[in-house]
This record gives structure tokens, sequence and C-alpha cells, in this order.
């Protein structure tokens, strides 16, 4: 129990540490550290089709990761949902029931996009009536938005679409808006956010339940188990055969404009990410619990060889020689030595969702194969 109350807490500074970004930018580019336009569409060989590098912790120079997909394509059928039905909304203050009645006008908010995505993955979008403005996936961009700078909901647009149903990870707010949301009539569900695959499992079933189509979350999560084991199996061939190359890397979280600089250690969510890509988290090594205030001692104790940074923070701090010039001790490591920063979309990173194996191939690619990546990238 208490692990589980210390990760909701991390969880919750992780949360109120994104939402001090607007999140823009395209799933498949960034543009802070390497050129890529957003928007473009990069086509990339399988990740079996790659060279890895012999020795991924001494390669030079800065990488954006590429996220592709989404490879796991949503049900082919809509499910039929079963109504009513009685959900438990966990809400800042406690948990609360909240009867069910209607999906057939739902709203799916959240700071990622990953709530409306995981309706679309259950078969469900055609219920979906707006969108918060991170929902990206193919057809959404035809829906209205009711979010401001990605994690302010407009109250006033969400009730001109009579929502029947809204759905939120409480990610976005403010938390007075949606509790006059539900006062007003609209059965609000707050759902735990997902950051890595074991949240994941959770706020899938979590939503189908609110969909009344909880049935089909077990076979879309055993889907979902299936692919991302998968993608391991390939990443587990891309790993040097030399254990002490192995990657050392850390996530920086960063708004430069404001003089934030965080770590992100054990129970983020970015540990079982790098886990996921078989490198070294040397912030959970060191035993950097969840995600606290950068300090130039702590950066240059644990010295990584890659420090991870999300795209947008990046562009905050003017691009990888801002970031530096911001932070010296960065350059005292191996990772800013070699400039070696890898930016990534920050909507997909922690996302969760159906996107996590496309999440595994873009880091895994940028980490042990940058060169096959398109030459913008690596600049």
């Amino acid at each position: 129990m208490l692990k589980h109350r210390t990760s909701r807490v991390h969880r919750a500074l992780a949360l109120t540490l994104l939402c001090g970004i607007a999140l823009t930018g395209c799933q498949s580019s960034g543009a802070a550290g390497s050129g890529v336009v957003a928007g473009t569409e990069v086509e990339l060989p399988p990740l079996d089709k790659v060279t890895p590098l012999e020795n991924p912790r001494t390669y030079e120079g800065p990488t954006t990761a590429i996220i592709g997909g989404p490879s796991i394509e949503p049900l082919e059928s809509t499910p039929t949902p079963q109504l009513p039905v009685t959900v438990q909304s966990h809400d800042r203050g406690g948990d609360v029931d909240v009867e069910v009645t209607d999906v057939s006008r739902v709203l799916a908010l959240s700071l990622s996009g990953s709530l409306a995505e995981t309706v679309h993955s259950l078969g469900m979008s055609d219920s979906l009536v707006g969108r918060d403005v991170s929902t990206n996936f193919s057809g959404a961009e035809d829906l209205p938005v009711v979010t401001r700078e990605g994690h302010s909901i407009d109250a006033e647009g969400v009730l001109s679409l009579s929502p029947s149903l809204i759905i939120t990870d409480g990610s976005i707010g403010p938390t007075d808006v949606v509790l006059q949301l539900r006062d007003a009539g609209i059965p609000v569900v707050t759902v735990d956010r997902a950051i890595d695959e074991h949240t994941t499992y959770e706020t899938t079933q979590q939503v189908a339940d609110a969909l009344g189509i909880g049935e089909v979350a077990g076979d879309r999560n055993a889907q979902l188990k299936t692919a991302i084991e998968a993608k391991e199996a390939e990443v587990a061939k891309l790993l040097p055969a030399d254990k002490a190359n192995l990657p050392r890397v850390a996530f920086l979280y960063i708004r430069g404009s404001s003089g934030i600089y965080y770590l992100f250690g054990e129970g983020s969510g970015i540990d079982s990410m790098i886990q996921s890509i078989g490198a070294v988290d040397v912030a959970a090594e060191s035993g950097w619990k969840g995600e606290r205030p950068m300090t130039d001692e702590a950066l240059v104790a644990i010295d990584p060889d890659i420090l991870l940074v999300m795209s947008q923070g990046l562009e905050s701090a003017g691009g990888v020689d801002g970031l530096i010039a911001a932070q010296p001790s960065i350059a005292l490591t191996t990772a800013g030595k070699n400039r070696r920063i890898i930016d990534v979309d920050e909507k997909l990173l922690f996302a969760g969702g159906s996107r996590l194996p496309d999440v595994i191939d873009g880091l895994a690619r940028a980490i042990y194969a940058p060169d096959s990546l398109p030459a913008v990238a690596q600049q």
C-alpha cells in the first residue's frame, strides 16, 4: 500500500512539472536538437535491419528520437456498451462512484492525448465529440479542441458539445472546472494516469469500464503486452556484446525559460522506459527517487553517457548549446563532453497507451543506431 501511495505521489509531481509545458509538435518528429521539421513523415528501416553501434557510450552528437506508428491498430469492430454501469472515479479528494448511462458523446481529455487514443484503440472513436490539443490519432483532426494551451479545459467549449461522459486523468484542469462540469450534470470519471506499461494496463481497464465495455480491455492489454515484449526482444539484439558498453542514461526535465531542471529517477515512469531499452538508468542506480530538482553535484556524480530530454524543453533552453551554457555542470559529464543529448516528443514519452512499443522503438534507434536516422536527426 505504501509503495502504491508513493507511486501516486511521484506521478503527481511529474504531472505538475509536465503541466508547465504547452505540448506541441508531431508524433514523428522533434525540432529542438536536430532540425527535424514538425509534421515530417520519415521512412525508417525495420529495427531488426539496422546496424547498431559497437559502443553506444562513445557516440558523439545530439539526436532526435523519431517516434513512428501507431503500430497497434484499433479494434476493427465497435464493442456494444453494457449500460448503465457504475464505476469509481479516482478524484483528487478521494474515490467516488459515478453512474454512466450514455456513451454516445464522449470527451476523453488528458495532457498527453493518451486517453482519447485509448478510447480510439478500444474501437469507440466514433463516440468522441471533441478532443484535447494533444490528441493526434488519424481522424481526430476533425474534432473540435476543448483545451487551451494543452492543459486548461475550456468549460464553455465542453458544454457546447453536450457530452454524455467526460473521462480525464487529472492532468488537465483546473480542478474546479472539472467539478463544475460534474455539477452541471455530466458524468465525469477520473482514471489513473498511464505513464508506463503497468499503469497503461490499469488505465485501459478503467477507461473500458467507464465506456461499458470492460470485457474487451483484457484482450487489448494482452495484445499490447505481446507487442511490447516483441519490441523489447528486437531491442535486445541491438545491445552491445560487452555489458560494460551498455549506455548510462539520465532523464532531465527542462524548462529553460523558467530555470527549472529536474532529474527523474526510480518511480517516475521514465525508469521503466529506460529498462525496456536495455540501458542503465543512472539516476535510479544512484538511489534517486521520483522527480527532484537537479543539483550540479548529483549530475556530475552519476555522470550519464546520454541525457534524455523532451524536445520543447530543450528548445526552451536554447538547444544543446543553450542548455550547456545554462548548466555548466552538464559539460562536466560524459554526455556533455560528447554533446550526446537525445530529445523526444513530449506528448509521447509519458503518454503510455498503445504507443509504448513505438516509443521503445524510437528511443532504441536514437541510442543504439543513430546513423539509421535521417541526417537532420543527428545534427
